[in-house]
Order: structure tokens, then sequence, then C-alpha cells
């Protein structure tokens, strides 16, 4: 999969350099991870009256009451997803055997395009038709072409493709939704923030042998996944 990178010339390569350094000040290890960070263009992902400020650490509205999330946030998260618990890190080799992700809340399609970076296959559900199609099209624009859009209820999760080696929640759950345990593949990991508003935790979750096991990573502020009536 290779990757057009159009209106690179609005952002300068030393600004993303320093995005990624602050990140790696900030603790974000995995190189693979950081070097993603690198290459994906974020200013294609939001609106262009505020692709100055694509790079800076911070979130951006994308219109309809979402955001792109922070990109340490994108980092930690995608770092989480992919840690290898035998060493205590991350590593390539492992987000290269993560063949199928599930990303529930595709949004501007950023993550989504960190994911389609790093691992086999990404299957991504999103409610709001404009950011669905607008995702798509930006993808396609950049040349992915390992990914699979599906419109609706993200907590439902897409189970025609389960299961999935990893599955990434950008939206808070009051509760972890059973229907994405339940499509979470033996040795697994499901990252999601969970509770309240004024509450969350971002939660790392695994599928193993002894059970499902939960880790407590840190405080969070995510919109709220937002569920079907039925």
């Amino acid at each position: 999969m290779s990757t057009r990178l159009p209106g690179i010339g609005m952002t300068s390569a030393r600004t993303r350099e320093r995005l990624v350094q602050r990140l790696r000040d900030n603790d974000i290890r995995d190189e693979a991870v950081l070097d993603a960070l690198l290459k994906v263009p974020r200013h294609l992902f939001v609106d262009e009256a505020l692709a100055s400020r694509a790079y800076e650490d911070t979130a951006l509205p994308i219109g309809h009451n979402q955001t792109i999330s922070q990109p340490y946030i994108v980092a930690r998260m995608t770092e989480q997803l992919f840690a290898d618990d035998a060493q205590g890190t991350t590593s390539v080799p492992k987000a290269a055997n993560m063949r199928r992700i599930l990303e529930i809340g595709t949004g501007s399609g950023y993550q989504t395009a960190m994911l389609c970076s790093l691992a086999g296959e990404v299957y991504s559900v999103e409610r709001i038709e404009a950011l669905h199609k607008g995702a798509r099209r930006v993808l396609q624009e950049l040349g992915y072409r390992n990914f699979r859009l599906k419109l609706g209820d993200g907590g439902k999760g897409w189970p025609e493709y389960a299961p999935y080696d990893g599955i990434l929640v950008t939206a808070a759950a009051a509760e972890v939704p059973q229907a994405l345990l339940a499509q979470l593949a033996p040795g697994g990991r499901l990252v999601i923030p969970v509770g309240p508003d004024a509450c969350q935790e971002l939660l790392s979750i695994r599928q193993t042998d002894e059970g499902v096991v939960r880790e407590r990573m840190e405080m969070v502020n995510f919109v709220p996944l937002i569920r079907d009536a039925s």
C-alpha cells in the first residue's frame, strides 16, 4: 500500500517532526506508531481553515459535534492496541500479525489511516453519514485499500467479519459493550474509553486463557458513544 500526500507543502516536515518529538517526550515509544504519525497527513482530515493547526497536540472539531482526537491520544491508543505483553513493549512484528482490526467511530478517518498503516485489514463503523462519506473519500484519495467502512451503530460492532485481533473505540461508552467483547479474538485487545463525561477512563481489555483482563490506562475526555434506540 502506498499513499500520496497532497497538500504536504502547507505543513513542513519540521512541524511534523516537532510533534513526534513531543510525543516521544510524553512516553510514546513505539517507532512504528511514531513513523505512521509522521507520515499520515493529519491536515487532510480537518477543515482547510484548521489545517495550520493540524500538527498541534490538540483535538480539533470536525463538525457534527465530533472531534479529531489529540495526536497523543491517537498514539497512546494505537500503541496500546499493538502492545506486546510478553516483552512489556509494543513491536512492529506484533502489529504486522494483527491482521484484522475493528474501529468504532470512523470520524474524520485519521485514526483509520493510522490503523491502515499498521495492520492488515481495518473495519470501521461510523453512525454519522456525512463523516462516513468524507472519511471514505479522503482514505481513497490517499491510496489506502485495506479498509472497509460501514454506516451504523458502532456499539453492535461488525459481526460479519469477526473475530478481530484488536478493537479500538473512539467514543466513550457508559459501559463496555458486550457485543464488542464477543467479537474479540482469543489473545485480542480492546481499547476503549468508558464512563460519564466528567470521569472517563481509558481501558485496555485483553482476552486471555484465564479470562478477560482489564487495565486502567488514564483519564480521558471523549465524545459519547451514541447507540441506536433498538
